[in-house]
């Protein structure tokens, strides 16, 4: 079986590669020469665990395959993947142009029955006009072949997004048409040998399914923030509220971890796209509007708590910060909260020495730029710093030497923007340590 994968970013590398590696012939498509170069030679546009290993194995397997020609690729293909950028617009909605502009290309150069499906996220509707795009892009060169539409939302959580394709909890396409829905069936067969995961819909509920899934856990993320704020100031320890409310099977205990607000290319922009939705047929989603609301203001609660402790004026303050991307096990910078950090302490008057195990590149290159220090490693950063500030949770940052860190901070203070740290112990070597909501 052949396929065409739309895109080479995150989710169309990681869906391409996969597909790739259970057997199924696939090319990945992209308009840029360079990108497709560098995948040519095992070099990655994103960091993901695993992903660089089985991107080169299938490569020189042959069974993946990398072009910017959208037309000799579709040749032969039963399905065409749409997996491009729907980048938020000014007011929030999803920007189509890139997925319609795919599906134009695709009626141009098809020449057989195929099904195209998006893998992009977008919003609801999307489906009918991608259907509109290639019919008329088949009109015009006086075809009348068929195609079917399909809607196949991705559910990959970034750090672990091959584990996720290779295994999946749930596999939700949309479709509208019963040779589509037997041409993905057939498809997604090597990941259903331990049981089926599909679950088959009309294509507006696929599309909807994604946006809701992505509301939803955010909506955990800053109903557990609001909470944990609330707790510092009537004395509770949001930890221990954690436990006790995640113990219940209804709530669950995952995406309840206070911290310093959610990032990344899901879930702010699909929340803002949800609600832009929701006004274009005249309703509001106040819930989710106070989602966004209580997100934005978390990602300054770290910077605030700093600016308690010392001033306002952080006029010859250096400080040291672990982690720049918006969670472990990614590079991924897109909406991450260290940037809007990083912002208010330069804006104070401070300095700021950063370290990440991936993440630097990509901070240096397209979001923080050369405003700020980096550093070989998190005991580097320390070196003359007045306090550390811990904002991504990566494994290495876990279990730091604490006899290190007394003898290169200026002064034993710890900021714990993901609540990793034993307030207790911390405070019988002598640190003072500020968390989240405890």
């Amino acid at each position: 079986m052949k396929i065409t994968v739309v895109g080479t970013g995150y989710v169309g590398l990681v869906t391409g590669t996969c597909f790739a590696d259970v057997g199924v012939e696939v090319v990945c498509v992209d308009v840029d020469q360079k990108k497709i170069d560098n995948l040519k030679k095992g070099i990655m546009p994103i960091y993901e665990p695993g992903l660089e290993e089985m991107v080169v194995r299938n490569y020189k397997s042959g069974r993946l395959q990398f072009s910017t020609d959208l037309g000799e690729a579709i040749k032969g293909s039963e399905v065409a993947f749409i997996a491009v950028g729907t980048p938020p617009g000014e007011d929030g909605s999803a920007d189509l142009q890139y997925v319609l502009a795919v599906a134009e290309g695709i009626g141009k150069s098809m020449d057989d029955f195929m099904v195209v499906a998006t893998k992009s996220t977008v919003p609801v509707g999307t489906g009918k006009k991608v259907h509109a795009a290639i019919q008329k892009a088949l009109e015009g060169r006086g075809s009348d072949l068929g195609f079917a539409v399909a809607s196949n939302p991705e559910f990959l959580k970034e750090g672990a997004a091959v584990e996720d394709f290779l295994k999946p909890d749930r596999i939700v396409i949309g479709v509208e048409d019963e040779k589509a829905e037997a041409i993905m069936k057939r498809l997604y067969k090597p990941f259903q040998l331990s049981g089926d995961r599909i679950i088959y819909m009309d294509i507006p509920s696929a599309e909807m399914t994604k946006y809701t899934a992505n509301a939803m856990l955010a909506t955990k993320i800053s109903f557990m923030n609001d909470i944990a704020n609330l707790c510092e100031l009537v004395g509770a320890d949001a930890n221990m509220v954690r436990k006790g409310i995640g113990s219940d099977p209804r709530i669950g205990n995952k995406f309840i971890y206070p911290g310093v607000g959610y990032g990344g290319s899901c879930f702010p922009k699909d929340v803002k796209a949800i609600i832009r939705t929701a006004r274009e047929y005249n309703y509001e989603l106040k819930v989710l509007q106070s989602v966004e609301d209580v997100n934005e203001k978390q990602k300054y609660v770290l910077s605030n708590k700093v600016k308690k402790h010392f001033g306002e004026d952080l006029s010859g303050k250096t400080f040291a910060m672990w982690g720049l991307s918006f969670k472990p096990n990614t590079d991924d910078m897109r909406e991450a909260p260290a940037c809007v950090i990083i912002d208010e302490l330069l804006a104070a008057g401070a300095q700021v020495k950063a370290y990440d195990p991936i993440a630097m590149k990509e901070a240096k290159e397209h979001y923080i730029g050369d405003k700020i220090t980096y550093c070989n490693d998190a005991y580097e950063a320390l070196v003359d710093a007045d306090a550390l500030l811990l904002v991504t949770e990566w494994s290495e940052f876990r279990m730091p030497s604490w006899n290190v860190l007394t003898k290169l901070l200026n002064d034993k203070v710890i900021f714990d923007g993901r609540n990793i740290y034993d307030p207790k112990y911390l405070k019988e070597l002598g640190f003072t340590h500020y968390g989240i909501g405890i």
